[in-house]
């Protein structure tokens, strides 16, 4: 029995930090495993397309040639002497602003209407993410119907109440065109900033508001004051998105306006594709691709900075 008791293997005792360290190197390796789906897709889906992209918008390369020439920066020159490019450019940087801003205001106001205590308020928030779930090329059609010159509600209204004198062809003239493109993005993003205004909403500090307002604080400067300071993370966070998802739109203009009047609609995506498959010049819509791409990277690097900061 002493013997046993002598013979037996002498047991160390594992230390607390080998322990934490072996459970970290098994996060880390379950963490790769789990990001390996997302960088498969991603790599297939974005990565390669774009790669192959940037390697055509070096050639010249249209439907009647059988092989693709090489030419360097030729199209990026090109591009630079474009006027339908950089008309492309202008009308995407006007379409981004108004949609952004546009939807910035209405979605805040939305949100603090919603945030108020009434009877019915949990069905009107369910109703008001109606938008957000109809396909956008639905929507488009619906705003189509809306800015028709023969018998959309628009005109119909606007006769009504004798604010113009005759229908109004919306959809054929430059600005019409960009009001109705613009309007449509601008509710079919409203429920999404709502949301997120929303959510922030519920952890504003209420007895300071209503101290505030037992000061004599007006609507004005309790939403001054209290309402958009604690809203600022989200605020620049929804700005972000909408920028980056009014940057790429491209199946409602294209489905409300096709790009007209006289280009008055044709943002970037629009011109990548009239290039590639109207012109079929698929080196130089390539280019004009790459270089719209390149737009996103500014918006997205700050989004992706922002996410790591608040992780």
């Amino acid at each position: 029995m002493a013997l046993t008791e002598v013979n037996r293997p002498l047991e160390l005792p594992v230390s607390p930090l080998a322990n934490r360290r072996g459970l970290r190197a098994g996060q880390r390796r379950t963490g790769i495993l789990l990001l390996l789906p997302a960088i498969a897709v991603f790599a297939v889906v974005i990565l390669y397309p774009f790669l192959k992209a940037l390697g055509l918008s070096l050639f010249r390369y249209t439907i009647e040639m059988t092989a693709p020439e090489f030419i360097g920066l030729g199209n990026f020159r090109t591009i630079a002497t474009s006027g339908e490019v950089w008309n492309a450019f202008l009308v995407t940087a006007i379409y981004v602003l108004f949609t952004t801003v546009g939807t910035l205001v209405l979605g805040l106001g939305w949100a603090l209407i919603l945030n108020q205590p009434f009877r019915g308020r949990a069905v009107l928030r369910s109703f008001s993410l109606l938008p957000w779930v109809l396909p956008s090329t639905v929507s488009a059609f619906i705003w189509g119907w809306i800015f028709n010159a023969r018998f959309g509600v628009l005109n119909a209204i606007l006769l009504e109440l004798g604010l113009i004198d005759y229908p109004q062809a919306w959809l054929s003239t430059p600005q019409g065109a960009m009001l109705a493109v613009v309007l449509t993005k601008i509710w079919l993003s409203i429920p999404l900033f709502m949301a997120f205004f929303l959510a922030g909403l519920q952890n504003l500090d209420r007895e300071q508001v209503d101290a505030a307002r037992i000061d004599g604080a007006g609507n004005w400067a309790v939403l001054r004051d209290h309402v958009l300071p604690h809203l600022r993370p989200v605020l620049i966070v929804v700005v972000v998105i909408g920028v980056i998802g009014n940057l790429q739109q491209f199946d409602t203009i294209f489905a409300l306006t096709g790009g007209g009047p006289v280009r008055a609609t044709t943002v970037l995506s629009i011109e990548v594709y009239k290039q590639a498959f109207e012109q079929w010049d698929i080196g130089f819509a390539s280019a004009i691709g790459v270089l719209w791409v390149a737009t996103l990277i500014a918006p997205a690097f700050f989004y992706l900075r922002m996410l790591v900061k608040g992780a």
